[in-house]
């Protein structure tokens, strides 16, 4: 282990080395060895020699160990204080530890700036690079600041209920190491919309300039996202909760996330069925477009629908009709599954809840693709599930999404997990000549993989029919089934 700690730091020593503080610390000890040469050699100025020596090497090794806390990448992060961190206390403890530390300012950083070719937009945004934080890490907005300074270029704070609910009971979150995932039956413990907008307005700043790149992260190539929730007590098909939210964070947040897929509150889901999706939409469009421009950001906020890889592929096609017809401005893929791969071993795989995680993945890759397929570029999709390297993040970013976020792999890896991400996808990137601005599944790229394919599959139908000679009707048959496609896609 202190190998691999001792490897894996030598890198940010040596570029500790030429620091501003370890040149003062050393010119400190210098001119103390100089004060002390000028004294007679009596035994009280031994004494006092010897206790100086002693406050210098303690402030020395003080500054060395700070500067090395401080910085997100160290190993120490990722191979000690993590792992005791989850070892040490039940999962919700842990978790909540985590995000007091990060709101104290005492918590990390990433002090290393952004590789140009992972510059991004996402929204109408200019953001620093495509990896965001997803929701659940910071329910409150408590330490919003503490999580941008780890490098995410989107923090989205919540599940947010208009009111202050306890969520479920405890237990409700589970590891499962052996998966690298989490169960979690949260239920959407929140301290209510009236704690978290407080949080929002503290942040600002007393004199704040306000311009066309403003936004409510308050920080250049950033944005923050609130996400909504609904409380367990409300109708389950009132709109009126993400009504409120829009209201009340509407002139704080870049972006707004209506969350109708968590599988821990009760009759959530059924918000996804077309009729109930298009009114809330429709709502919630209507509250967002009758907002004023923010006095923060000088806009109105983005509209995200969160939805649940666990959908059939018919019921992404009829979704992605209504979010076409919505003037909603993008969408999430996904929120947790409920299902359970037969993949996991670990003991808590039977827990209740929905999985997140490394075993996530393909459920939400194939509802990505699904609805990428059906959806104009137009409409961005950001992609949220098992996400765990920069390969990973390429391969999101191939299948269709414009931006990816973390949950579980940030909570088993620490507060360096965006960086290692972050130069993972930039070297792979850089192999490729590319930027991440040219991975992204384009406008009818998506569509038109898809229409070839089934016009291989249409023609060697055809030949199978005995038809290799009557090419007419093989034409005729491919022509009408891209008309169909095209019309069923964008009308």
């Amino acid at each position: 282990m202190v190998l691999v700690v001792a490897f894996q730091d030598i890198k940010i020593w040596r570029q500790f080395r030429h620091s501003k503080l370890l040149i003062f610390v050393l010119n400190s000890i210098l001119h103390r060895r100089t004060l002390a040469s000028s004294v007679p050699p009596l035994g009280s100025a031994r004494s006092t020699l010897r206790t100086t020596s002693y406050t210098i090497l303690f402030a020395v090794s003080a500054g060395l160990f700070a500067a090395y806390y401080f910085d997100a990448r160290s190993a120490i992060h990722r191979y000690v204080l993590t792992p005791v961190l989850r070892y040490t206390f039940d999962a919700e403890t842990g978790h909540k530890i985590a995000v007091k530390v990060l709101r104290s300012g005492l918590g990390p950083r990433d002090i290393v700036k952004d590789d140009d070719v992972l510059r991004s937009e996402i929204l109408g945004f200019d953001v620093s690079n495509p990896v965001g934080l997803a929701a659940g890490f910071d329910k409150d907005g408590e330490a919003i600041d503490g999580l941008f300074n780890l490098g995410f270029s989107w923090v989205e704070v919540g599940s947010v209920t208009p009111k202050p609910q306890p969520g479920n009971p405890r237990p409700r979150v589970f590891h499962l190491p052996a998966d690298s995932a989490l169960i979690n039956r949260y239920g959407f413990p929140s301290q209510g919309a009236a704690a978290v907008v407080s949080r929002l307005r503290a942040r600002i700043p007393t004199f704040y300039d306000v311009n066309e790149a403003s936004t409510g992260a308050l920080r250049s190539g950033a944005v923050l996202a609130v996400n909504l929730g609904k409380n367990k007590t409300s109708p389950a098909d009132s709109s009126e909760d993400f009504v409120s939210g829009v209201n009340t964070f509407g002139p704080y947040a870049d972006v707004l996330v209506v969350n109708v897929s968590s599988p821990n509150t009760p009759g959530l889901r059924g918000l996804q069925n077309r009729e109930l999706l298009e009114s809330l939409l429709k709502d919630v469009v209507e509250a967002r477009n009758a907002l004023k421009p923010s006095p923060i950001t000088s806009r109105r906020p983005r509209l995200v629908l969160k939805v649940a890889p666990d959908l059939e592929e018919p019921q992404l096609a009829e979704m992605a009709e209504v979010i076409r017809n919505s003037n909603i401005d993008g969408v999430i893929v996904s929120n947790t599954t409920v299902a359970r791969p037969s993949s996991l071993i670990d003991q808590n795989k039977a827990e209740t809840g929905g999985l997140s995680g490394r075993p996530l993945k393909p459920y939400t890759l194939r509802a990505l693709k699904t609805l990428r397929a059906h959806l104009p570029a137009s409409i961005p999709i950001i992609g949220c599930g098992g996400i765990s390297s920069g390969a990973d993040a390429l391969e999101y970013g191939r299948a269709g999404a414009s931006f990816v976020q973390l949950y579980t792999e940030f909570g088993y890896d620490g507060v360096g997990t965006c960086r290692r991400i972050k130069d993972e996808l930039a070297s792979l990137l850089k192999r490729e000549g590319k930027t991440w601005r040219d991975v992204p599944v384009r406008e009818g790229e998506a569509t038109i993989g898809k229409l070839v394919e089934e016009a291989k599959m249409l023609l060697s139908l055809a030949d199978q029919l005995g038809q290799e000679d009557e090419r007419e009707p093989r034409v005729l048959a491919v022509h009408i089934r891209l008309a169909y496609t095209w019309y069923q896609i964008y009308y």
